[in-house]
Formats: structure tokens, sequence, C-alpha cells
């Protein structure tokens, strides 16, 4: 239990009248008039942070402002960071600008979907392809006179099924949506839909129904082309994938479902202006940079993400680029959404909260909650989102702020080079299929009827030397017994993502962390592959995992291959587990049968009981 005689240190939103305070702080060489205010047209934030913490903020943002560190960061400096070519992927800080100037060519793309009468827009991305679009789709609903868009980002055949079922192929605009073109996951989604849509409206015109979204000179603009897309769009080679929400990556589907692209990208652009202030007191993405940074230094290194209902899925696109670039070389800010909030004494003090509030739908329950937890004095940081047309606004001071924390942690916030790890084991894995018709045979080290249970044999030996009752629950309890204080229990999920599994596997999550008074995370895969599997391997070595794998009930066939999509997503859970065994970190693979609400509720009671 934490004690509760902390103050808030920033109790009132930093709004002009806050401003004002930390107006009188800014040396007078930096100061410029103009420039010396938050503007009330800007989402305002709160912190609440406890002593400590609050002072070395403080301290960052003077060395901040004393380096004029805002202008090497906008001069795109690499020093600022480590130094190793960092200044080449930072394109996003000019992005909302650039698109401004030719915002009409996308009131065009929507005017043409519009009259075109398609129902449905389904993109088939991952992580920064698929995210930003997810969070617009979820948040914005569907918009009169405009097609629904939905988003695939898995490879469990049950859930491309799934999505299959949710459109009307002859009426659908389909999106392939991936920077390199090279991306395993985009590229057989493509595949499988592609041949559907020549079976349903014909090879002469299933190219009408296909747009790409590409960078230049990628192997899918050559494939775009070949296969007569109806449009495609170009990335910006300087924006790596997780920060291309404001590039065609996310504007292009905002467009195609109805959303007035210029009118979001104006509200943007009034961020971006906030984010360029030299006074670093008044910039919104410095501070929050600050926070996060300063926090990590200190070992507040668990990000907890609350939103409000209406914007609730802006923390799976938060978790990426915060997990990705921050999680690596042993550091990292480990972010955890949909984690349902606790009484303020079930929590650690290695926690960060902070909570996307939505003023047009605030929930009473969060609201009350976050009030306790900044009484008791956890650090707490509230950013209110007026209205969904603020959300650009969001995306911007969080790639700001996730800059800013990197050169504080000392690390490049530009790279992902434990992403590349998996898909390397995987490939491996794909490739054999191809060749000989099978995966690699592998022999778990326990079954009971239907469920096995599988690790490396360095986790093995620990978890049978740990457990006198070879049994599910007692490896069950063995395994979650290595959980240390400032560690996270996290669960990855190869299954179909829906209501019902979430559930499932929310139960035993929440069990965990009132239990052992930790912080946990729930990932489907393959999508967190592209997302929080990046720190997984490559950030703190605090981590203990559970993977969920099964046996997939219906599988499908991937056109031209071998392999299917549950072979895939079998060679991705493999990688997945080999990459993190070989970083020796703590992991248990349960694999279920092929009926997995069944399973799942069996381990949910097995969990439950080796908590007890």
């Amino acid at each position: 239990m934490r004690p509760s005689s902390l103050i808030a240190a920033w109790p009132e939103p930093l709004t002009p009248k806050a401003s004002k305070r930390w107006l009188t702080r800014v040396p007078p060489a930096h100061h410029k008039p103009e420039e010396a205010r938050i503007a009330e047209n800007i989402n305002q934030m709160k912190l609440s942070l406890p002593p400590d913490l609050s002072k070395a903020v403080e301290a960052a943002l003077d060395d901040w402002q004393a380096n004029r560190k805002v202008e090497q960061l906008w001069a795109r400096d690499a020093t600022l960071w480590t130094d190793a070519g960092e200044d080449k992927w930072l394109g996003w800080l000019n992005i909302v600008d650039e698109q401004q100037k030719t915002n009409r060519r996308f009131v065009n793309f929507a005017a043409e979907v519009k009259e075109a009468g398609f129902s449905h827009v389904l993109l088939l991305g991952m992580g920064g392809s698929s995210l930003c679009p997810e969070v617009l789709a979820k948040s914005f609903g569907s918009i009169d006179g405009f097609p629904r868009l939905h988003v695939l980002d898995s490879t469990d055949p049950a859930q491309v099924k799934a999505v299959e079922n949710k459109i009307h192929i002859s009426t659908t605009l389909f999106f392939v949506s991936s920077k390199s073109g090279t991306t395993l996951e985009p590229n057989i989604f493509k595949q499988y839909f592609f041949s559907r849509a020549q079976e349903v409206v014909g090879k002469e015109n299933a190219g009408k129904h296909f747009i790409a979204i590409t960078d230049p000179g990628s192997k899918l603009r050559e494939e775009a082309e070949r296969d007569q897309f109806r449009k495609i769009f170009l990335g910006d080679p300087s924006i790596g994938g997780r920060y291309s929400a404001l590039s065609d990556f996310g504007m292009a589907p905002a467009a195609a479902m109805g959303i007035d692209v210029p009118s979001f990208l104006n509200r943007t652009g009034e961020m971006v202006k906030a984010c360029r202030a030299d006074a670093v007191k008044n910039n919104p993405g410095a501070i929050l940079g600050a926070v996060l940074g300063t926090a990590h230094k200190q070992g507040r290194d668990k990000l907890t993400i609350v939103s409000s209902p209406g914007i609730h899925d802006l923390g799976a696109w938060l978790e990426q680029l915060v997990a990705e670039s921050t999680g690596k070389n042993g550091n990292g800010l480990i972010p955890l959404d949909r984690e349902a909030l606790a009484t303020a004494d079930a929590y650690g003090d290695d926690r960060v909260f902070v909570y996307m509030r939505l003023e047009s739908g605030p929930d009473s329950r969060q609201d009350e909650a976050i009030a306790d937890l900044e009484q008791a004095g956890h650090p707490v940081i509230i950013i209110s989102v007026a209205d969904v047309y603020d959300l650009g606004k969001e995306f911007f001071r969080w790639e700001f702020a996730t800059a800013v924390a990197g050169s504080i942690i000392g690390i490049n916030p530009f790279d992902q080079p434990d992403v590349e790890a998996s898909k390397i084991e995987t490939r491996k894995l794909t490739d054999e299929y191809e060749r000989t018709g099978s995966l690699p045979p592998e022999t778990p080290f326990y079954e009971d009827d239907d469920i096995k249970l599988f690790a490396d044999d360095r986790n093995a030996t620990a978890m049978k030397s740990a457990t006198t009752e070879a049994s599910l629950r007692g490896y069950l309890k063995a395994h979650v017994d290595r959980l240390k204080p400032n560690d996270y229990f996290a669960t990855l999920a190869y299954v179909e993502m829906n209501e019902e599994h979430e559930q499932l596997l929310q139960t035993p999550r929440h069990a965990i962390r009132d239990t052992k008074h930790v912080a946990t995370c729930l990932g489907f895969g393959p999508r967190f592959l592209h997302s929080t599997g990046q720190a997984y391997k490559g950030g703190p070595d605090s981590g203990v995992f559970l993977q969920i794998t099964c046996d997939d009930a219906n599988d499908l066939p991937v056109p031209n291959q071998k392999y299917t999509f549950g072979v895939v997503k079998a060679a991705q859970a493999r990688g997945d587990f080999e990459v993190l065994a070989e970083r020796g970190r703590r992991a248990l693979r349960i694999h279920l049968g092929a009926h997995v609400a069944k399973g799942l509720q069996k381990l949910d009671a097995e969990i439950k009981r080796a908590l007890d």
C-alpha cells in the first residue's frame, strides 16, 4: 500500500492559467510570448504526481529547456537519441502540414467510394498499418452514407472466416496495407481475399475492389499495378509504421469510411503547433514525454492505459507506439491496456496511470476509480479528449511524447530490432512446411486428456523442479510462482479474438494481478507480435509469459501455398516462443484442443486453484 500523503504536483489541468505558472519558470532568453501558452483548443492534460517524480520531471523539463532540445528534435538531430540514424525516421513531424496541402484528394476519394456504393471496407494489415484504422473504425462507428470499416490483423482461421462473414465480397472495398510490401500476414490476406473476389465478381473486375497503401518501390506496389488495383496510396519512407497514423496509412481508410479528413487534420494541426513550442513547460508533447521517460528512470515502467468506452480502442494503438518504441536494450515502458481498474491498494509502486477521458462520453465509474488512485498518491495523467475528431491530436501528442521519452531513456525510439527475430523464426518454419508438408515435430513435457504443456528445456526443468505435483495445476502454480515484485504477467493468446475469448482470458488475468500484485497484459497473437512483442523480447527481463495455442476446428487454405492459415499461426506461435526462450524469458506454452472456449474455461479454473 502506498502512502496517502503524497501531493498532486499539478492538481489543475494545464489550462492557460496553469501555463502562466509554468511561464514564470522559463528563462527569458527562450521566452516567446506568442508561444508561451498552451492554447485552449488543445486537449487539456492534468498531472497528479508524487513529489519525487514531480521533482524529477521538473528537472528533466529544465534540461530540455536549457539545452533547447525541442529545437533539436524538430531539427531532426539524431544525437538527441543514440545517433544511430534516427534522423531518417522523423517524417511524421511534418506529415500533417504535408497532408493539409493535398487534403482535397481525400475529399475526392471519399466521394468516389460513396458513389461506387460499397457497403463495407476491409483493411488487411498488421501493427502500424492496422491499429490506427481500427481506432477510427471503433471510435467513429458507421457513418451515414459510407461503408463500414473492418480490420483483419490475425492469421487465426476462425477470425479470418468471422471477418469474411461480416462483409459481402461483391460490395466490399479492400485495402492491402503494408509499408514494406513483404510482411507475411497482409500478403496472405491479399492472396485469400483477392481469390475470393475473383470468384465472386470475376477475374476482370477483382482489381477494382482493391486499394494498396505502401511505400514507393515496394513489392506490393508492383503487385497492385499488375493486378490493376483501383488505386495506390504511397507512404513516406521516412515514417515508420507505428508513427504513420496521420499519413495515408491512417487517412486513406478514414476517408473511405466517411470521416471528414480535412477537419480531422485541421484539428490535429493545433496540436502540432503546440508541440513546436520552444517553451518546454507549455509544450504538451514534451511535458508528457518528460513524465513517461522520467517515470521509467525511477522504475515506474508499467503504463496502465484507461480509455473512455467511446475511445476504448485507442489503448491498442498506444500500446504499440509505447512498447515498440521504448522496449529494447533491456529498457522499456510496459503498456497495459484493458486491465480493469482495481482499488488503489492492488497496485505496486511500478505504475503510471494514463486516463484518456472522452468529454462527450465519460464513464463515472472510471472517473471515481481514477480519483481514488490520485488520492492514494499514484502517478496519474488525465487527458481530456473533447470528441472523436480530436483523436488526431492525441496521435501526434503521443508520437512526440514517445520521441521525448526515448531520448530521456536513452534508446532509439524508431527501430524494432526484436520484432524481426520472430519473423525470421516463423519464416524458417513456414519454409520447412512448404518443403516437407509438415512443421517439425515437438513433444510436450506434460499432457492430460485435451491439454498439452510445452517449454524449452530450461523453462521445463525450472517448473518441474518447483513442483511436487506433475499436473496442469501444479505446473501452472510453479509458473505463476516465478513472479517477483515489479514483474508483469503476460498472456499471449493465439486464438480467435472475440468477446467471449477475451472475457474468459480477462478473468484469470485479474486473478493473477490481485493475488500476486503484479501488472498484467493480454495480447492476441499474431497481432501483438507487431506491437508489444518487441518489448516482451527486447525490454526489461521482468515478464512471465503464458502462451496459449489451440487446434483449429476449421482451417482455411492460403491460395498458391501448401501452408494454411492455421499452419502460419502455429509457426508464428512457435517462432515467438523460441525467441522468448532464447532471450532467457520465463515462458510456458499451453496447447488447448479444438474447443477453445472449453479449454479457456478449464484454464481459468486451474489458474484460480493454483493461486489458492
